[in-house]
């Protein structure tokens, strides 16, 4: 009798236990705690939807943001980083994922290999995404349209605006039929990547990068360490400007970062700036791009006047220099490191 007690007890246990994992750490659990609160009108605390799909336990992104040489003269309008973010997306998908690209690619005459084609993608992907834009005429509808279908998507899309909602990819993601969770991803991705390459750069162009993102030799404990950044070698006091609209999510000072700013611009795409001289910005204000937020500095753990910029995609730092128009000469010099 108290085995079977016991037993009981243990089963309920497990039930809970697993009951609180499938909340917390999977993307059903994430979709439901974000639309709980939605309704209540609080913050979800979940992490975005790409997050749970990284697939790498080191600090990459799981898609390869590989830029051809020479490919970004300029910056991007937003229409030509959507096209580039949903590039590089599909690439990342296998071919089952992307039968419903491939069948509008074909209805549309554009042979399927060139969406994957490092110089030719974007501009076929464009073309896509130009297609859908009149029965689709929100972004993220868009993005489901594409990677989910027309039939799906605009079923998600009649459901979210039925119950009286907005659109967004999260909402069509409760929306679309099993089996597509796979398109929830894939335009996941594209929008983060897409966001990516709408961000401009947080001090001068022509500052040097005197060390780049990827791993190195630390010039303060002398090991090899991953840098998941860039450093920019400025004078301390320099103007530094938010790369995108935003909320401030940090503002402190650390015996490492020194006083650091965190910005989040949705999407699940954060900044960070790291050894300022002085925060200009509260944690929970709102930012414009270009607005002054903080003034460079050499604070925290540091070898010499610099700014450390940082860029991550669902919570995982990837090279800010892959996503600018013109990449500038990186120093051989080892002056400015944190």
């Amino acid at each position: 009798m108290f085995s079977r007690r016991a037993k009981g007890l243990l089963d309920f246990c497990m039930a809970v236990l697993c009951l609180w994992t499938a909340y917390h750490h999977t993307p059903a659990g994430a979709l439901v705690r974000k639309g709980s609160a939605w309704v209540f009108g609080s913050r979800s605390t979940a992490r975005p939807l790409l997050a749970y799909y990284d697939g790498v336990s080191g600090t990459t992104l799981a898609v390869p943001v590989t830029v051809p040489e020479g490919s970004l003269l300029h910056p991007l309008t937003d229409a030509e980083a959507l096209a580039w973010g949903t590039h590089l997306s599909l690439k990342g998908l296998d071919a089952r994922a992307r039968e419903p690209v491939v069948a509008l690619a074909t209805e549309l005459g554009i042979p399927a290999a060139r969406l994957l084609d490092p110089v030719e993608g974007p501009v076929a992907t464009r073309r896509l995404l130009t297609a859908l834009a009149g029965d689709f005429p929100r972004e993220e509808a868009r993005l489901a349209a594409l990677f989910a279908g027309r039939v799906p998507a605009r079923y998600a899309v009649e459901r979210v605006e039925a119950e009286g909602g907005v659109a967004t990819l999260e909402a069509l993601a409760r929306q679309l039929p099993p089996g597509f969770e796979a398109a929830s991803v894939g335009a996941a991705q594209a929008l983060a990547l897409s966001t990516a390459f709408g961000l401009s750069w947080p001090v001068s162009q022509s500052a040097r990068v005197t060390s780049p993102f990827g791993e190195r030799y630390h010039p303060v404990l002398g090991s090899r360490r991953m840098h998941t950044g860039v450093d920019i070698g400025v004078p301390t006091g320099t103007a530094v400007a938010a790369v995108a609209d935003g909320v401030v999510r940090r503002a402190s000072e650390d015996a490492v970062n020194g006083r650091v700013l965190v910005l989040e611009h949705g999407r699940g795409v954060t900044t960070a700036y790291c050894h300022n001289s002085e925060l200009l910005v509260a944690v929970g204000q709102k930012v414009s791009r270009g607005q002054l937020i903080a003034r460079s500095g050499n604070t925290g753990r540091s070898t010499g006047p610099h700014l450390h910029y940082q860029l991550e995609l669902a919570a995982r730092p990837v090279d800010p220099l892959k996503f600018r128009a013109s990449v500038p000469a990186v120093s051989s010099s080892q002056d400015s490191m944190d």
